[in-house]
């Protein structure tokens, strides 16, 4: 069984938010890898970004500065 680790869930209401966050991280080589929205969670789209918690204050900061807007910050277990 894997063991579950706690991340950081970041939640998107458009499909196109989700897809913009994943070619801006592949970018600029930041933390996370796009996911489906674990199912404790809802979000719109069904696509999550997930990344260690720690990452939290850098992912903000991109979403930002290229205009992607989450619908939700999570942090649990994964």
């Amino acid at each position: 069984m894997i063991k579950k680790e706690k991340k950081l869930i970041i939640t998107f209401s458009t499909t196109t938010d989700a897809m913009a966050m994943e070619m801006v991280c592949k970018k600029s080589g930041a933390d996370g890898r796009i996911i489906p929205v674990p199912p404790k969670i809802y979000a719109g789209c069904g696509l999550a970004w997930c990344a260690r918690p720690e990452s939290r204050d850098g992912l903000c900061a991109i979403m930002e500065h290229n205009d992607i807007y989450p619908e939700g910050l999570w942090e649990c277990l994964v």
